[in-house]
């Protein structure tokens, strides 16, 4: 293994040589990933995941809260006016206060959930060999494996390693897909994308538009899977599953395993999304708070590393820049007037896209680039 096993760096005093730069390189020429790491026997996480002090220093007794996360059942949605309006003012308060809440019968069966958490779990843990083949960096690809995007940009790396398909406009050909999780990939993307539109149609109504509106603005015309895989984590207290960040797309639908580690930013605090078997979270995405001037709000979100493990989450990024598109997004004229003016000024989804990959998960919001 290249990768160094100890931290003995962080000792050493900020004229010493730690040559940062050849570290990540080293590690990422494994194409083992973290998993690699872990496989190895390492006690001591390498340097460059140790996070700063600020943002490891408020782990503990995050539990006690006095906020309970929203949870909204969709049963009956569609056979029951009254229902669907509750429903969609609870899906609007969510959205305005929380910028996330989870939901329950939502259409998809509980079977393609499972499916779907252990066809992930068998791609990252298959033989090194064949994960090796779809190791890249090159995210124009359309299905590949990595750990950490930013990983040359970020102020530290996360504990995490990643399978990923672009899967609309444009989808992979079958063969294109891992083997190991092929048929059920393509199962659920099918799937995840029908529950999105009807989604969308819930945010629409909650917006106080037609229920078609987002969609006609092509909000649902793209999706990207980012299955994430957070092994055990040796030193948990100094690193992250994932940093804090806001996602860059409309709407994220994630599916994610008995495991705890997801927590939203919330008045403040940081919040345990708990795991309810048979659940989706579902949270607004950047884009969705730049349309909707504001109105929904994208949520700082991140995810602990534990010595629990592995955790699995399947991310599917509605609206990302998945597919070439000159399609302008700007805040709505409807939800615009004299006393509440447009706040952002007009991008592409690929423009926000490539801003925020090249930003990297650095705890500051990509949003902000974009303010009028």
């Amino acid at each position: 293994m290249v990768v160094s096993s100890s931290n003995e760096e962080t000792q050493a005093s900020p004229e010493s040589t730690y040559d940062r730069k050849s570290k990540l390189q080293a590690f990422d020429n494994t194409k083992a990933g973290v998993k690699g790491l872990v496989d190895a026997g390492i006690t001591k996480i390498p340097t460059f995941f140790i996070h700063p002090p600020q943002n490891v220093k408020d782990f503990t007794g995050l539990s006690k809260t006095q906020f309970s996360f929203p949870v909204i059942d969709l049963d009956g949605i569609d056979k029951d006016t009254n229902k669907r309006e509750k429903i969609v003012e609870r899906i609007r308060e969510a959205s305005e206060t929380w910028g996330f809440f989870q939901v329950l019968n939502h259409g998809i069966p509980t079977s393609i959930l499972e499916e779907m958490l252990d066809g992930i779990r068998k791609f990252h843990e298959q033989e090194t060999e064949i994960k090796k083949q779809y190791y890249t960096r090159d995210f124009t690809k359309r299905v590949g494996f990595h750990s950490n995007f930013d990983l040359f940009t970020s102020p530290a790396a996360n504990w995490r390693d990643t399978v990923y398909c672009l899967i609309a406009p444009n989808p992979p050909q079958p063969e294109e897909f891992p083997q190991v999780c092929r048929e059920i990939m393509i199962e659920y993307s099918k799937q995840v994308m029908r529950f999105g539109r009807s989604l969308l149609e819930l945010l629409s109504e909650a917006l106080g538009l037609s229920p078609n509106h987002l969609i006609e603005m092509e909000c649902a015309e793209s999706l990207l899977l980012i299955c994430h895989y957070y092994p055990a984590c040796p030193e948990p207290n100094l690193t992250l599953g994932t940093a804090k960040h806001s996602d860059n797309d409309f709407v994220t639908v994630l599916l994610q395993d008995n495991i705890e580690g997801l927590q939203v930013l919330h008045q403040n605090q940081w919040v345990d999304v708990p795991p309810i078997p048979g659940a989706l979270v579902v949270n607004v995405g950047d884009l969705l708070q730049l349309i909707t001037n504001d109105k929904f709000k994208s949520v700082e979100h991140r995810v602990l590393a534990s010595n629990a493990g592995p955790r699995i989450s399947v991310a599917s990024f509605l609206g990302r820049d998945s597919g070439p598109s000159s399609k302008v997004y700007a805040p709505i004229k409807e939800l615009l007037s004299e006393n509440n003016p447009a706040k952002y000024r007009a991008t592409t989804s690929k423009e926000y896209g490539d801003y925020y990959r090249a930003k990297g998960l650095d705890g500051t919001s990509a949003l902000l680039h974009f303010k009028l």
